[in-house]
């Protein structure tokens, strides 16, 4: 910030001598031409003297001592209409002067009363690491305060509430984050998880409400995933729990440091169920590898949609979960769930057999397309990875 008043600074003083020094100009040519008149007074008074004293002496009469009279007269006349005019608009001193003073005085207020200093200060501060979460969440709080409109600042102050345990607040930021940007899944999922907490752990029927909703517009949204686990494992629905973080578990990347805390908890609610009498029940999920045949290369184009879904052996052929990739990420290995579903009412836990398909569609109908390859009946639960190879025409 001191760069920004410095640099204001020296703008000012620019601004003041391009106000001033016009003024001090104007009044150094002033003075000079006062300085010229008073010369030419003082010459013209200089000369009625000696043709007095000429006159006296008898060396001028009456008539010549008039004559030299008006011709002194007209010469002190011709400088005097020589020198230049004062302009009818000059100002004066004052008025510029106060010009000079007020003009900065009054741009600097209206600046720090419409301008942005506050920001400006933001930002360079979020420049800089945060050495704290009271720090981050802090800094956050300004910006909000700066821009109370923004969906995304209130977003990210909400997650700092959560890290620094303060659950109400975040609710209330959440709330308010939804009105402005609109019923996002991700937002329903973050405002029902910090109600959650803030209730201290009492499920509702509202928040049954947010995930259903959020979970409807986005089956595969982690955080209302991960809330209906933790539910469900708090009021000892064991299975349910374990269904949810199994369903949370297949959107989390290899390597991600949270999937082995997620795994922790699924093994811990597979033996509270055990402990309770039951049996956890694998949960239906095939991983495909599909590959593209070597005599095939040549006939599709990397970016020609390829269709991975799998359909009821002996049932409707809408598929029941589906992954959609390109030919150019060929191969690659997917992952099938019931979050892949294609309808809510039809998922792959549905059944007990299906068919594995992969098709090439140039035109991106997952119905109908050049190129197919396609598996035997396969069980939904406890297989290993499936490799499905597209090698011939889709008739």
């Amino acid at each position: 910030m001191t760069d920004f008043w410095l640099s204001a600074g020296l703008l000012l003083l620019a601004a003041l001598a391009l106000l001033l020094i016009p003024v001090l100009r104007g009044r150094r040519r002033q003075q000079l031409e006062q300085d010229r008149t008073a010369l030419n007074v003082a010459l013209y008074e200089e000369r009625i003297v000696e043709l007095d004293a000429q006159h006296r002496a008898g060396v001028l009469d009456a008539e010549r001592l008039a004559q030299g009279r008006a011709e002194v007269a007209r010469e002190l006349l011709s400088d005097t209409e020589g020198a230049e005019a004062p302009r009818a608009g000059e100002l004066g001193r004052t008025v510029p002067v106060l010009a000079a003073l007020l003009v900065p005085a009054l741009a600097l207020g209206l600046y720090l009363h419409f301008g942005a200093a506050d920001k400006v200060e933001l930002t360079r501060e979020f420049a800089q690491a945060p050495q704290s979460v009271e720090e981050m969440t802090t800094r956050l709080e300004r910006a909000v305060q700066a821009q109370p409109d923004s969906a995304e600042g209130l977003y990210f102050l909400g997650r700092a509430y959560m890290a620094a345990q303060r659950p109400a607040d975040a609710a209330r930021v959440y709330e308010r984050a939804v009105a402005l940007a609109g019923r996002q899944p991700e937002l329903l999922g973050q405002w029902a998880q910090a109600q959650y907490f803030a209730a201290d752990k009492h499920w509702s029927a509202h928040l049954q409400a947010l995930t259903d909703e959020a979970l409807k517009a986005d089956p595969n949204e982690v955080t209302s995933l991960g809330l209906r686990g933790i539910a469900a494992f708090e009021g000892e629905r064991y299975q349910e729990a374990i269904d949810y973080w199994q369903r949370l578990l297949a959107q989390l990347p290899e390597g991600d440091a949270s999937r082995a805390a997620l795994q922790g908890g699924i093994d811990r609610a597979a033996t509270k169920l055990a402990e309770h009498g039951g049996k956890p029940v694998s949960p239906a999920a095939l991983s495909v590898r599909v590959t593209l045949a070597p005599a095939l290369k040549d006939k599709v184009r990397p970016d020609d949609t390829v269709f991975i879904f799998a359909r009821a052996s002996h049932g409707p052929p809408m598929p029941v979960a589906a992954r959609r990739v390109t030919v150019a990420q060929l191969p690659v290995e997917v992952r099938l769930t019931d979050a892949e579903a294609m309808m809510p009412q039809m998922k792959l836990s549905d059944f007990r057999e299906v068919e594995l398909v992969a098709r090439v569609s140039r035109a991106g109908q997952p119905t109908q397309g050049e190129w197919i390859g396609q598996s035997a009946p396969v069980a939904t639960r406890g297989q290993p990875v499936q490799t499905l190879t597209i090698d011939r025409p889709d008739r």
